[in-house]
């Protein structure tokens, strides 16, 4: 999650996302599934949509390692949604950062890596707060209490969290950062 990618590294990895895409409509063109190939086209563009989304958001750190997080074969997926573009700072850009760095490690070390685990990400901008944020991480835990812990001692001053739904293969949880 810390790696620097250099332009070629990027430019390698962006090429092979592209060619795992277009090899799946190929093979959905060629078993005639035209529905399916319009739903992964769809899909496509919303994640295009949020990709772009994300780069507006004046975060450079934490978009980058959103944009990155799924090319470093951590034991989850990660996917995300920005609801609202809204502005960012450097400070809401190195706590998010941050924070977001060190829950991805604590997932990566207490999660099964042979289950298809998924972190659900979605960030808007609220009344009463600069950002809220919601994470819906399901899967399968091998140790949930570390998680559990780190989200209730890695907050500053700035952010809150509410814990929504917890069980043994689901956490849910908002959070609030104010500056």
């Amino acid at each position: 999650m810390d790696k620097n990618w250099t332009t070629i590294e990027t430019l390698r990895q962006t090429r092979h996302d592209w060619l795992n895409k277009i090899q799946i409509i190929k093979g959905n063109l060629e078993l005639n599934r035209i529905d399916r190939v319009k739903g992964i086209i769809d899909e496509i563009i919303v994640e295009t949509q949020n990709e772009a989304r994300l780069s507006s958001l004046k975060l450079p750190k934490f978009t980058e390692m959103l944009l990155t997080s799924n090319w470093n074969n951590g034991s989850f997926y990660c996917e995300y949604e920005i609801i609202d573009v809204f502005e960012g700072s450097t400070e809401m850009d190195g706590l998010m950062y941050r924070w977001t760095n060190d829950f991805f490690k604590i997932l990566d070390k207490n999660l099964d890596p042979f289950f298809e685990n998924i972190l659900a990400v979605s960030m808007c901008k609220k009344e009463v707060s600069d950002m809220h944020c919601t994470f819906h991480m399901q899967g399968r835990f091998i140790d949930q209490s570390p998680v559990i812990e780190f989200l209730e001692r890695s907050l500053t001053a700035e952010q809150s969290i509410e814990i929504l739904e917890c069980n043994e293969d689901e956490i849910f949880f908002k959070m609030d950062i104010n500056f």
